[in-house]
């Protein structure tokens, strides 16, 4: 996740006036930001995927090792 949001900040949303409001915006913008990482990281390693198929079908060991490393760097990311 990009952003850090840290539990005193949602308990300081929880007391502020509108605290309904205030609070399911902070809420939403977390379940937001949490689903478009997700879907890029989904999406990045279907292009790495893809691209290590292409650099096989070439023979293309360099591209091969490149695209591999960042496959093996993102998953240990997790």
């Amino acid at each position: 996740m990009d952003k850090y949001y840290s539990y005193t900040d949602f308990l300081k949303a929880m007391s502020d006036t509108g605290t309904e409001n205030t609070s399911a915006a902070l809420l939403q913008e977390i379940y937001l930001d949490m689903f478009l990482d997700h879907i890029h990281r989904e999406q990045l390693l279907e292009r790495l995927e893809l691209l290590i198929d292409e650099a096989l079908d070439a023979g293309d060991q360099e591209k091969f090792m490149l695209y591999t490393g960042q496959l093996n760097e993102l998953h240990k990311a997790e």
